[in-house]
C-alpha cells in the first residue's frame, strides 16, 4: 500500500472547539485516563470547509454535501422551473435518491462535475423525464437506458474531496466510493478535567436603579497538547480520481496544509484558540500505517523544565523509533519533521518551514504516484 502518513502536535488554550449533545466539549478514556478529544468528522469538516475558502481546489475539483439537490440542479437548468423541478425529481427518485418535499431523504455528497453533467443529462432529456405530469402520473417512467446513462454520471467527478472521504449511500452501494483518507480522533497526549466559566451579561438598557445581569449561564472547556494523526492510501485515492496523478498529487498536497493548520470552530468567538500546530511530522511509502498514539497510552505529567508540547514530541519520536525497530520501516520511505518545540525529535529529518515539508512531500508523492509509469515501455 503507498500512503503518506501526516503526525501533528499542537498545543490549544482554553477552548470548546468539539461539543457533544450537551455543549460539552468531546472527551474519551484512553489508558485509563479522561482525555480531551476531537472528533474525526469534526476534522475533515474543517479541512473540507478549508479547501474552498483559501482556497486550495477550484469548484469543478471539490464536492458537495447536501439535501438540496433538487434546487441545485434546477437553478442549473434553462427551461421552466416548474418543468425543471419535475424532470429533476424524477432523475432523483429514478436514481433511488427518494425526493420528498422538494429535499432529498438523505444528503448527497456530489462532486461538482458530476452536478453540472447530471444537469446536462436532465436537461438533454428534459420532455422524457417530465412526461409523468402531461399524463396526469406525479413520476414519469424512466426506461432502463436512461437511467443507466444518469447512474454513469455519478463516477465521483473527479472531485478530491470526495476522493479522500468518500461517499456512502445505504440505497445504491454501486455507486459509493470508498475513502481514501482515514483520520483519527484527536486526543490530549496527557489527561485531562473540564473546566467551567462562569459569564454574565448586562442589559445595557437598564435603569441605574436596576442592579443584577440581563442574562448568566456557564460554558465548559479545557486547554490540551494534542495528538492528531491522518492517513492517506495513494493507490486508492489515485483510482477514486480516475487516474489523474496529476491531481492526485495536488490533492494530496491540499489535505496535508489543510489537515495540518486547520481546526473545528466551535466556540471560537468565545475562546479565539487559534494556536498553530507545533509540531508536523509527514512518512510516505509502501507499506502499513501507523498511529502512534500509543505513544501517549500512559498520559505524559507536566515539567517545570519542559512543555508537554516538548515532552508530547519526544514520546512521539521513541514510538516511531520504536515500531521502526520491530517492524521496520516503509520501503521505500520519506519522511521529516517541522518542530517548533525544545523536543527532540531524534530520528525525523528536520524542517525548516512549511514550504519546504510540502516540498519533500510533493517530491515524495511523484516518485510514489509515477513509479509504475517508471517500469512500463518507453
Amino acid at each position: 500500500m503507498k500512503l503518506l502518513e501526516v503526525h501533528v502536535i499542537q498545543t490549544v488554550a482554553p477552548s470548546n472547539l468539539n461539543r457533544d449533545d450537551t455543549g460539552s466539549p468531546k472527551d474519551a478514556l484512553f489508558g485509563g485516563f479522561r482525555r480531551a478529544r476531537i472528533s474525526s468528522q469534526a476534522q475533515k469538516r474543517a479541512v473540507r470547509v478549508a479547501f474552498g475558502e483559501w482556497p486550495l481546489l477550484p469548484p469543478e475539483e471539490r464536492a458537495v454535501r447536501t439535501k438540496r439537490l433538487v434546487e441545485e440542479l434546477v437553478r442549473r437548468i434553462p427551461a421552466p422551473q416548474e418543468q425543471a423541478r419535475l424532470a429533476v425529481e424524477n432523475a432523483l427518485n429514478a436514481l433511488g435518491f427518494g425526493v420528498k418535499e422538494g429535499r432529498t431523504e438523505y444528503l448527497l455528497f456530489l462532486g461538482g462535475r458530476e452536478l453540472d453533467r447530471l444537469a446536462e443529462l436532465i436537461q438533454a432529456n428534459l420532455e422524457a423525464l417530465a412526461a409523468g405530469e402531461a399524463k396526469g402520473k406525479k413520476k414519469a417512467e424512466v426506461d432502463g437506458e436512461l437511467k443507466r446513462a444518469l447512474e454513469k454520471v455519478l463516477d465521483g467527478g473527479k472531485a478530491v474531496d470526495l476522493a479522500l472521504f468518500g461517499r456512502m449511500l445505504a440505497d445504491r452501494p454501486e455507486l459509493g466510493v470508498d475513502a481514501a483518507a482515514q483520520v483519527a480522533h484527536a486526543l490530549s497526549t496527557h489527561r485531562v478535567d473540564r473546566e467551567f466559566d462562569f459569564y454574565t451579561a448586562v442589559d445595557d438598557l437598564n435603569p441605574k436603579e436596576e442592579t443584577g445581569a440581563g442574562m448568566m449561564g456557564d460554558v465548559e472547556f479545557y486547554s490540551a497538547t494534542l495528538y492528531r494523526y491522518a492517513a492517506v492510501n495513494l493507490d486508492l485515492l489515485l483510482d477514486n480520481l480516475q487516474g489523474d496523478g496529476e491531481l492526485a498529487r495536488k490533492g494530496t498536497l491540499a489535505f496535508l496544509e489543510a489537515f495540518a493548520l486547520t481546526l473545528p470552530s466551535g466556540k471560537q468567538n468565545t475562546f479565539a484558540a487559534h494556536n498553530p500546530p507545533l509540531f508536523v511530522a509527514f512518512r510516505a511509502g509502501e507499506g502499513l500505517p501507523r498511529n502512534l498514539a500509543t505513544a501517549f497510552e500512559k498520559p505524559l505529567r507536566p515539567r517545570e523544565d519542559k512543555a508537554l508540547s516538548a515532552l508530547s514530541v519526544e514520546a512521539l519520536a521513541r514510538e516511531w523509533a520504536r515500531f521502526d525497530q520491530v517492524f521496520g520501516p516503509l520501503n521505500p520511505e520519506w519522511k521529516g519533521a517541522l518542530n517548533l518545540t525544545d523536543g527532540n525529535a531524534e530520528g525525523l529529518p528536520s524542517l525548516k518551514d512549511l514550504p519546504q515539508l510540502k516540498a519533500q512531500v510533493e517530491k515524495a508523492l511523484k516518485d510514489l504516484l509515477e513509479v509504475e509509469d517508471a517500469h512500463s515501455p518507453s
